[in-house]
């Protein structure tokens, strides 16, 4: 099964999971450079529902909010990479900057980022709340992220 699905796939993924009792946990990212942090935290987003909806920035998106030089692997590669996981169960591209326009369309039960955000900094924190549901911020694994990353191999890689 295709687990790469248009917004409005998963609005219907979304509306038959609620049909049966199943809870829908929501996240996104850039996801770029595939990571242990990327990982964990993705695992710990799966274990609070039933079904882990991965809202991906496009390309586009992520060069306007990561910069130019990023991403280093397009959409098409992070898809792939994601789709791979055992813990992810649809993944949706947006091209807008944030997943907002999103979130709406979705209302998760559980809306998931990342602990340095807080509840109150979240994009679409207040229409998952205002419709019954909860926002969980998770603890990042330390030292593991995608700029870290790429710190080391510029240092490792840029030296003679």
């Amino acid at each position: 099964m295709d687990i790469v699905k248009s917004p409005e796939a998963v609005r219907i993924i979304r509306t038959q999971a609620r049909t049966a009792g199943r809870t829908v946990v929501f996240t996104n990212g850039v996801f770029d450079l595939l990571h242990r942090g990327h990982v964990e935290y993705l695992q710990k987003a799966r274990a609070l529902g039933d079904i882990l909806i991965v809202g991906l920035n496009s390309d586009a998106s992520a060069r306007r909010i990561k910069g130019e030089r990023r991403p280093l692997c397009p959409q098409d590669d992070r898809v792939a990479v994601l789709s791979a996981l055992a813990c992810v169960d649809h993944v949706v591209l947006f091209d807008e900057d944030t997943p907002q326009r999103l979130i709406e369309s979705l209302i998760p039960d559980i809306l998931v980022k990342g602990a340095d955000y807080s509840v109150e900094t979240i994009v679409g924190a207040d229409t998952v709340l205002k419709n019954g549901g909860r926002v969980v911020p998770i603890e990042l694994t330390p030292g593991k992220s995608t700029t870290e990353l790429i710190k080391i191999i510029v240092e490792r890689y840029s030296k003679p």
